[in-house]
Order: C-alpha cells, then sequence, then structure tokens
C-alpha cells in the first residue's frame, strides 16, 4: 500500500466511529482466522484420504494378485495358454498406476464444491452438507467402479485355466475390490470426521442422513465374515471340481483365508464399533453434565446416521431447556417464584380455590408529597431500594408477593404455598420488614397491615392476559388496617382475626376504638410490642 493510501485510508478511519472500525477489524481477523483453519482442515483430510485409498488399494491388489498365485489352488493351464507370474505382476501394476490417480482425480472433483465452502468460512448448505456426508459413500462406489472391470479383465486374462479358473480369479479380484472399498469406506468416514462437524456447527439445514448404522453393520459383515467365508467356499469348490491341489495346497489357502479374515474382522468390528459407540458416548457424557446443572453444553455433529439425528436433536433439547431455564428466571423476575414454578408444573388452567390465608399490606407514608416534589428516577430509585428489602424477607417467611399496588404492596401467606401458620409467618416477616427498613432508609417511613380469614385464590384475567391473586374481603381489610397505622403511629397493625390464628401469639398492644372504613362500628387492632 503506498503512503498516499495509506494515509487516505487513515482519514477515511478518522471519519469512522472507533466501535466500528474495530468491529471491521474483528470481523476481517475472523475471515482470516476461518480461512486457515478451513485450509488446515482441507489439507489434513485430502491427505488423509489420498493415503487411504494409495494404501488401501495397493494391499487389496497384493492380495488380489497372491491369492490366486500362489493360495487357492486353481485349474492348471491348458497347452498354449500359460501366463507368467510377471505377466500378471506388469499387468496389475499398470492397471493400478492408472485406476488410482484417475480414481483420486474423480473424487477430488466431486469434492470441489465442499472444497469451495470449506475456503470460504460461511456456514454450509444443504447441499454442501450433503456433499461432505457422501464422501464416504462416493469413494466407496468410485473404487468398486475400478474393482469389478479388474476382476473382469483379470477372469479373461485367466482362460486358459478353463472356465472355472477363470471364474474363480474373477470371484477372488472381486472379493479383494469388496474388502478394499469397504475399508476405504470406514476409514474416510473417520477422517473426515471434523469437516463433517464445521459443516453440520450451524445446524442440518434439512434432512441430511445419506447412510445408516445399518450400512455400517453390513460392511463389517462383508468383511469380517463375506469375504473369508466367500474365499473358502472358491477354495472348497474349486479342489472338489477340479479335483487339482494336495491337502497340503488346500490347508494352507484355508489357513491364510481364515487368518485374514480374522485380522480384518477384528479391525472391521472395531473400527464399526468406535464410529458407532463414540457418538454415543460423547451425547451419554453431555448429558451427565446436563444432568449436573450445566446447560451451556453441546456436541459436535459429524455422524451421517441416525445416530447423527441422535446428536441434533440433543442439542435442540439443550436449547430447549436453556429457553426454559430463560423463561423461569424471566418469570421469577416479573412473577413470584412460588407461582412460577406452579405455572410451569401445573399450566395456567388454575381454577379458583376457597383458602384460609393472611394478608399483608404494605405503603410508604407521605408518598404522594414526595413523588410530586422529587425527579422521577430518584423516586423509583428509593422505591425500588425499598422492594428489594422487602420481598426477600417475604419470600423467607414462605410468603407470595401477589402484587406492587405503586407504592404499595400486598403480599399473601398461605397461598399458593400451603402453610397452616400462615398468621405467624405474616407477623413474623412484618416485624422484620418494620426493624430493616430504617436501616436501608431512615427517612422512609411505611405501615403494615395484616389481616387473616377466606380469599378465593385463582387465576383472573382474559384476553391472554392472566395474573394469579386473591380476591375477598380479607384483602380489603388488610388495606385499610395498613390506613390506621396513620391514626395509631404503629408500624404494625393486626386486626383481631390474625390474632385469633396466632399459634404462638407474641405481646401485643390492643389499640381500641378505631374506625375502619367500610365497616360499621369501632374495632380492636394490636400492635406488636
Amino acid at each position: 500500500m503506498s503512503d498516499t493510501d495509506q494515509a487516505a485510508q487513515e482519514r477515511a478511519e478518522e471519519t469512522v466511529p472507533a466501535s466500528e472500525v474495530r468491529a471491521e477489524r474483528a470481523d476481517r481477523v475472523s475471515a482470516t482466522r476461518s480461512l486457515r483453519r478451513g485450509r488446515r482442515l482441507w489439507r489434513v483430510a485430502n491427505l488423509g484420504v489420498i493415503s487411504v485409498l494409495m494404501v488401501s488399494n495397493t494391499v487389496g491388489a497384493i492380495i488380489a494378485l497372491v491369492l490366486p498365485m500362489f493360495v487357492i489352488p486353481l485349474p492348471p493351464y491348458r497347452p498354449g495358454h500359460e501366463r507368467s507370474t510377471l505377466f500378471f505382476v506388469v499387468t496389475v501394476a499398470i492397471y493400478v498406476g492408472a485406476a488410482l490417480p484417475l480414481g483420486i482425480w474423480l473424487g477430488r472433483r466431486a469434492q470441489r464444491a465442499a472444497r469451495q465452502w470449506l475456503l470460504s468460512g460461511r456456514p454450509a448448505t444443504l447441499r454442501e452438507q450433503r456433499i461432505v456426508l457422501r464422501t464416504p459413500s462416493r469413494l466407496f462406489l468410485v473404487q468398486m467402479f475400478f474393482w469389478l472391470p479388474a476382476a473382469l479383465l483379470f477372469g479373461a486374462l485367466s482362460l486358459g485355466r478353463g472356465f472355472m479358473g477363470a471364474f474363480w480369479v474373477t470371484a477372488t479380484v472381486a472379493l479383494a475390490g469388496a474388502t478394499t472399498a469397504a475399508s476405504t469406506y470406514l476409514l474416510a468416514e473417520r477422517i473426515l470426521r471434523p469437516i463433517a462437524a464445521k459443516a453440520l456447527s450451524r445446524g442440518a439445514q434439512g434432512d441430511f442422513r445419506v447412510s445408516g448404522v445399518r450400512r455400517r453393520a453390513i460392511l463389517a459383515w462383508v468383511l469380517g465374515t463375506g469375504v473369508p467365508v466367500g474365499g473358502l467356499l472358491a477354495v472348497g469348490i474349486v479342489s472338489l471340481s477340479t479335483g487339482d491341489g494336495s491337502r497340503q495346497q488346500v490347508l494352507v489357502a484355508v489357513i491364510v483365508l481364515c487368518g485374514i479374515g480374522v485380522v480384518v474382522g477384528f479391525a472391521t468390528v472395531s473400527a464399526v464399533a468406535r464410529a458407532t459407540a463414540g457418538p454415543i458416548l460423547g451425547v451419554s457424557r453431555a448429558l451427565r453434565r446436563v444432568q449436573d446443572g450445566d446447560l451451556d453444553v453441546s456436541v459436535p455433529v459429524y455422524d451421517a446416521t441416525e445416530i447423527g439425528r441422535l446428536q441434533v436433536g440433543f442439542n435442540a433439547m439443550v436449547v430447549g431447556l436453556r429457553e426454559r431455564e430463560r423463561i423461569r428466571d424471566a418469570f421469577g423476575t416479573y412473577v413470584d417464584p412460588a407461582i412460577a414454578e406452579l405455572i410451569l408444573r401445573e399450566g395456567t388452567d388454575l381454577d379458583g380455590e376457597e383458602l384460609e390465608v393472611t394478608v399483608m399490606f404494605i405503603d410508604i407514608r407521605g408518598f404522594t408529597t414526595y413523588a410530586s416534589e422529587t425527579e422521577a428516577h430518584e423516586v423509583v430509585t428509593r422505591v425500588n431500594q425499598l422492594f428489594s428489602t422487602v420481598v426477600p424477607i417475604v419470600h423467607e417467611h414462605e410468603g407470595h408477593v401477589d402484587k406492587f399496588v405503586g407504592d404499595g404492596l400486598l403480599a399473601v401467606f398461605g397461598a399458593p404455598r400451603r402453610n397452616e401458620r400462615h398468621a405467624d409467618a405474616a407477623l413474623a416477616a412484618a416485624r422484620a420488614i418494620a426493624e430493616a427498613v430504617p436501616q436501608v432508609d431512615p427517612d422512609l417511613g411505611i405501615g403494615i397491615g395484616l389481616n387473616s380469614g377466606p380469599v378465593v385464590a385463582g387465576n383472573v384475567g382474559g384476553g391472554g392476559r392472566l395474573e394469579f391473586t386473591v380476591i375477598g374481603h380479607t384483602v380489603n381489610i388488610a388495606a385499610r388496617v395498613e390506613s390506621a397505622t396513620r391514626e395509631t403511629g404503629d408500624t404494625v397493625l393486626l386486626s383481631e382475626a390474625t390474632r385469633d390464628q396466632l399459634a404462638d401469639p407474641p405481646d401485643l398492644t390492643a389499640r381500641e376504638g378505631i374506625h375502619l372504613k367500610g365497616r360499621d362500628g369501632e374495632v380492636t387492632l394490636y400492635a406488636p410490642a
């Protein structure tokens, strides 16, 4: 970059807010890192797949050459149709040398779209996900595409041994090809897991299942049982039908084929077991973390079988649990925790029921005058400071904050959480509040009124908006008892009904001759000492 361009860029950055400049630089750094990770993943996966193709096909070619020539007792050549060992070795080398690069080229050409996606750093589309997940199956088909013609070619070159000899050479090469292709499928599926996990990191864009656990099991059977049994069958039929081969040759062929079957079968079953158990164990470990309360967990999705659906389903379940926990937290902020738990447990269809409870009403004295002379934000701050002290005390004594009424608060003891000693709990909470509020705000005066009696508790509302509350004359009396505190000068007053409900009454001072709005005559209220 020239000095002029750099100066222009600096001037441009000066006119842009610093936050936008930092965000743009962070995006460039993130894109660069994503590009490097994509290149690294592609190099490792590409090298791994090419190595697997070369090794597996070379081993398969050696097996296909050695078994018919030195292990299986095939019929001898007819006079004039002999083929030397060197001829077959050269033919195999030429065929493998031509087929292997062509197969690698076809495989890489089919993966061109996946490579472009991996280097772009963006989320994979449904097409790109399917390309990545179908790569092992495509490699299997490509190899069988080259091995089946090879089987026919070498069978034709073995016609000098007669029809049976050519047939069993064809069958042996085909079995070796099936072994090679199936081994490559299982190994490529393992190697490509990091790319599959990246392709599915943002979730599956659709029905991505392209193979199944059943296919893995079938491949394991082909490698561990089908190929060895097929080879042994070939040895037996050739020996019995042609009479060629000594007992020693037949014995050597059986031992070699059984040895190959044991080794390849064990390796295949182990690979299939790891491929199946690995993601399941990952989900199991993550599930234990969820059971321990850790919801910030997810499992990488890299399996294209039904197990991949399990991984996707687990992640979706955890997202749902996190959403449920978020809703529970929101309920805890705007709704009393007891009500939130009740709604989550029983739903919103909470019919009304009549209960015996104690109602507490709290109000700030002189609040109207104070609010008219004070800034709004200061008023809200002071009221919230009061409620931050009061609400935990109510909860501590198993009460339920029913609602906030401006500068007042209505709390219920005995619903929705049942409490036979609701009057004692309400009085204990009222005395604790009366002691705590002056320590938080010495200039703030409050009045607390308690009344006990029957109420109707349940959901009230309509039009999609419901509120759990208590209704009844008991609630109204509690508010009027609180109003009487201004007349008596007490912080806490309780009605005679609440006094009668107390199981362990403290020292109380009677306040006689009190007039309550809506009540005829005089009543006696009580103030704790």
